[in-house]
């Protein structure tokens, strides 16, 4: 299956997949919320959840019907969460190392509403403290469920709780972890932008790896050559679109804008991947209206 739309046709005709996609669909804010404060960037977050969903759709035969669905579906978004963490311990460390710049280290997101301060803050606490702190007090889950959920007791869950939260209170509210931009990706995001605002497509490929990958989150995942991807933004029936380069959680992304009858709006971000000063991957956030609003910080406008 190369997306979610696969799932969504498959499921429809059996009951017990019918079942598990109207609890998706259900549950999915809470679980894009949950991976995007752990990771610490709402597209880490919704990266996460699709794999994680992908991985919960392909053991659906292997789930035992007396279990509650919810706490399942949360441990394996977890479990794919403190994967991504280790992963980038790692390949930060080894930046380190080599004295390269960590342009992709988390900052703290803050969101509007209950747990604000939580949310922006709990980046800086270590996987298991972070985890604790997201479930008991922005998501309200009992210590018992917790512990289910994190491969722990409720003693341990308790003891990661008063060292996350004693953490969080020593912390300054405005403390906020800064990214060094790279010029290299800054200068391909704003000829990205430039090109495709010009449609100029044949310039806009020659920035692009002839092997590319394109991914659509809930939409598409394969090579960009093989995808309609440009055509459908110049041909589209409703919308004029436009890209800027922007900020998204202090990343530096392309934010896509769409042309109404109110004017130029925000619709989605979208994350290149470059290596040897080619585009190498796309991922465009089109299908996924709810990430730049989870977003902590958005901005229009990037450093050239």
């Amino acid at each position: 299956m190369d997306s979610l739309s696969d799932i969504y046709t498959i499921g429809l005709f059996d009951d017990k997949y019918r079942a598990f996609l109207e609890t998706v669909v259900q549950l999915r804010p809470r679980l894009h919320r949950y991976c995007s404060r752990m990771t610490g960037s709402v597209m880490d977050g919704e990266d996460v959840v699709q794999e994680a969903l992908f991985e919960a759709y392909r053991k659906l035969d292997q789930y035992d019907n007396s279990r509650a669905l919810t706490p399942w579906l949360f441990g394996i978004v977890h479990n794919r969460c403190i994967d991504l963490l280790r992963r980038r311990e790692v390949r930060e460390a080894a930046e380190a190392s080599a004295a390269v710049s960590e342009l992709f280290c988390p900052v703290p997101a803050p969101v509007l509403g209950v747990g604000r301060a939580v949310e922006r803050l709990v980046v800086h606490l270590p996987p298991k403290e972070r985890a604790c702190v997201l479930l008991k007090d922005v998501l309200d889950y009992t210590l018992l469920e917790i512990a289910e959920l994190v491969g722990s007791t409720e003693g341990g869950v308790k003891a990661a709780l008063n060292r996350g939260r004693t953490k969080l209170a020593a912390l300054p509210d405005s403390k906020e972890t800064e990214r060094v931009v790279d010029p290299e990706l800054s200068h391909l995001l704003h000829l990205y932008v430039e090109r495709f605002n010009r449609r100029d497509w044949n310039g806009l490929r020659e920035l692009i790896s002839a092997d590319a990958q394109l991914l659509f989150p809930d939409g598409y995942g394969g090579q960009l050559v093989n995808s309609p991807y440009f055509s459908r933004y110049e041909s589209s029936p409703i919308f004029v679109w436009q890209m800027a380069v922007g900020s998204v959680d202090g990343e530096l992304v392309v934010l896509c804008m769409r042309q109404d009858v109110e004017g130029w709006k925000l619709n989605s971000p979208i994350r290149l991947k470059w290596a040897n000063g080619r585009i190498v991957r796309i991922a465009d956030y089109h299908f996924c209206p709810w990430v730049l609003p989870a977003a902590g910080f958005v901005s229009v406008g990037g450093t050239e």
